[in-house]
C-alpha cells in the first residue's frame, strides 16, 4: 500500500511547501456503490495526493438516477476514516484503482445509496519502479536534496515486473507494504541506492515476486 504518507513534519511541510507553488488542480472522482465499483485515479504526471474522500452521501443529486427517494434522504452520511484508507491505498501512485468494497467496513446509514467521492491532486514528485533483487538509484540536482513522499514494497498488479515470471509469483496482487525504511535511508542525501529486497523491507507475501516503488522530489535544504 504505497498509499501511506512516510513523513516526517519537516517532510510533510515541505510538501505543502510545494504544492503551494506548483500550479496544481484538484480532480474529482466518483464512483456510484453498485457492489461491485472500481474507483480509478491517475496523474499523467506526478503521483497522487489525496486532499478528500467520502463514501456515503451528501446530497440527492449524486448517484440518484434509477434510485427511489427514500434512498437519497440522508445526506449527512459518511464513512469515518475513508480519507485514511484511501491515502493508504493511493498516495504516491501514478495510477490506483480500488473497489468500493474496500471502504466499506461498515454502512453508515442503512437504507441509503451510496458512492465514494475523491478529491485528489497531482503531486510533482519523481516516480521510481525497481524489481525485486535490482537497485533503485534516487538522484538530485547538485545542491538539493532527496525527500521521500512514499515507498511501497510488495505487489498490486500483475503486470508490473512479470517477464518471464510464472503466474504463482504475480498473482497476489494484494501484498503491498507501505515502509519507512527509503525515507529514512535517503531523505537529506542528495543521492541515494537501495536494494529491493526482503532483506531490506521484509517479506508482506511469500512467494511472491515484488517491487519497490518509491515517489520523492529534490528540495533545496532548509
Amino acid at each position: 500500500m504505497f498509499s501511506s504518507r512516510l513523513t516526517t513534519g519537516t517532510l510533510l511541510l515541505a510538501a505543502t511547501c510545494l504544492l503551494m507553488t506548483e500550479d496544481v488542480s484538484t480532480k474529482s472522482v466518483i464512483s456510484c456503490d453498485n457492489g461491485f465499483s472500481v474507483q480509478h485515479l491517475s496523474c499523467d504526471s506526478g503521483v497522487i495526493s489525496v486532499q478528500a474522500a467520502l463514501y456515503g452521501r451528501a446530497d440527492r443529486e449524486t448517484c440518484s438516477e434509477g434510485r427511489p427517494p427514500q434512498q437519497l434522504t440522508n445526506t449527512k452520511c459518511s464513512q469515518q476514516g475513508t480519507v485514511d484508507v484511501l491515502r493508504r491505498r493511493c498516495d504516491g501512485k501514478r495510477v490506483c484503482e480500488l473497489s468500493t468494497h474496500v471502504v466499506r467496513t461498515s454502512d453508515p446509514c442503512l437504507g441509503i445509496f451510496k458512492y465514494l467521492e475523491t478529491n485528489y491532486t497531482c503531486f510533482p514528485a519523481f516516480h521510481l519502479v525497481v524489481c525485486e533483487h535490482s537497485l533503485a538509484r534516487l538522484y538530485c540536482d547538485e545542491g538539493q536534496v532527496i525527500l521521500v513522499y512514499g515507498a511501497d514494497y510488495g505487489r498490486r498488479d500483475r503486470t508490473t515486473c512479470s517477464y518471464q515470471r510464472p503466474a504463482s509469483q504475480i498473482q497476489n496482487v494484494y501484498c503491498s507494504h507501505p515502509t519507512r525504511r527509503v525515507a529514512e535511508s535517503c531523505n537529506g542525501k542528495n543521492s541515494c541506492i537501495i536494494r529491493a529486497s526482503n532483506s531490506v523491507f521484509g517479506d508482506p507475501c511469500v512467494g511472491t515476486y515484488k517491487y519497490l516503488e518509491v515517489a520523492y522530489t529534490c528540495q533545496y535544504p532548509v
